[in-house]
């Protein structure tokens, strides 16, 4: 899986917590971990997105992690930036540990038609996360609870966050009549 990456120069080397972190992940998560990078001090991990309810349970409850906040959820729209046959999108988990003081990027790619489980078993304010991601991307979330547009209006056509989506008024009807 190939991962666009800063300058190189600009990539950090893992610091021993973030190493106890990757270690614990690639032997909890096996084939399903890809790969690490720590850019500016913060550490991002890619995950096979069939990964993310146990990945998440298990960062959020192993005592040597407690990343127990989940302080946001977004999306990449990787449209023009990957190779061919690479899914389109990257879903991006933002976690925080308290008792530890750091931060986790959970990543994983997702394309068109496929879906990520949802994470409001282990969050209830992953809901509105979800609902945003799904309504400015398009991404599905299995198993959410009430997986509908929480931003933009009834009858919306289309995901306003998506590369190819127009930007002039005048070239789509952004409103089912």
């Amino acid at each position: 899986m190939g991962v666009i990456v800063p300058f190189t120069d600009d990539l950090d080397p893992l610091s021993p917590d973030q190493e106890l972190v990757v270690a614990k992940l690639k032997s909890k998560l096996a084939d399903a971990y890809r790969s690490e990078q720590s850019f500016r001090g913060e550490l991002s991990v890619w995950l096979d997105r069939r990964a993310i309810p146990d990945a998440l349970l298990f960062l959020r409850t192993d005592p040597e992690l407690l990343y127990a906040y989940l302080t946001d959820i977004t999306a990449v729209d990787r449209l023009n930036h990957r190779q061919p046959g690479e899914p389109r999108f990257e879903v991006v988990y933002i976690l925080y540990s308290p008792t530890f003081n750091r931060r986790i990027l959970v990543k994983v790619w997702v394309d068109e038609g496929e879906s990520v489980q949802t994470a409001t078993t282990l969050w209830r304010g992953a809901n509105f996360m979800e609902r945003e991601v799904f309504d400015m991307f398009g991404v599905l979330f299995a198993g959410h609870p009430n997986l509908e547009r929480l931003l933009t209006p009834e009858g919306w056509l289309g995901h306003p966050l998506r590369k190819d989506f127009p930007t002039q008024s005048a070239q789509f009807p952004n409103v089912e009549s």
